[in-house]
């Protein structure tokens, strides 16, 4: 039955996507490329002497997430001694985010919520790929660490690449691994990661918006 339906599918539906299926990869790697570029413009813009904030500041690629660490007045505590380790998300992985969610968490109002996905991208201690890797292979493919934010994130490896999985669809995948920081680890990540986010104690937050998560999953880096 399969198969008669797979022979009743008209020649030119099968022409076009013959045709169309080279673009979409040509699309794939353009994506690709640019994303490891912009890996590789951050990792090469930061001092492993220089601490989180300092080297993210000094990164082309950090800059959104820069102003949420200044807004969510997070930039002291990853200034400190630490150590720390940051899936830090790049300006095109934030800009993946809808904007209702974005403008939901730049609001003023809404401090605490920004301040929460800002901290479930921070695991206590200097981790790196070589300790995430181990991680995985020992948990039987699956790794799960839990951030200062208190929520857990769930590492898999794809293709060889380490993928960060946070809750309500959100993940990304680790572009640039192990850019040392005087007072930790930085991973650079594809996605910007999203946590259940919990209302504020001392007030009422406006009610969050439908589509928290990133508008498509992050796809690694070729």
């Amino acid at each position: 039955m399969l198969r008669a339906k797979f022979f009743a599918v008209p020649l030119f539906a099968l022409t076009a996507a013959a045709m169309v299926a080279p673009a979409h990869a040509r699309a794939a790697d353009e994506a690709a490329e640019a994303t490891t570029a912009e890996a590789e413009a951050a990792a090469g813009a930061m001092v492993d002497s220089w601490n989180i904030v300092q080297n993210a500041t000094k990164s082309p690629e950090h800059t959104t997430l820069v102003k949420a660490l200044t807004a969510a007045g997070l930039t002291d505590t990853l200034s400190g001694t630490g150590p720390f380790t940051v899936f830090a998300p790049t300006d095109q992985a934030f800009a993946a985010v809808p904007q209702s969610m974005t403008a939901y968490l730049m609001d003023p109002g809404n401090k605490a919520a920004l301040a929460q996905v800002l901290t479930y991208h921070v695991v206590p201690g200097a981790i790196s790929s070589t300790d995430l890797y181990a991680k995985i292979k020992a948990g039987g493919g699956k790794a799960t660490l839990t951030t200062v934010e208190g929520q857990p994130l769930t590492f898999t490896e794809v293709s060889g690449n380490i993928k960060v999985d946070g809750t309500q669809g959100s993940s990304g995948y680790v572009t640039q691994a192990d850019v040392a920081q005087s007072n930790g680890m930085i991973h650079i990540l594809n996605g910007v990661l999203i946590p259940e986010i919990k209302p504020a104690a001392a007030a009422e937050p406006a009610a969050a918006p439908a589509d928290t998560a990133p508008a498509a999953e992050a796809t690694p880096a070729s």
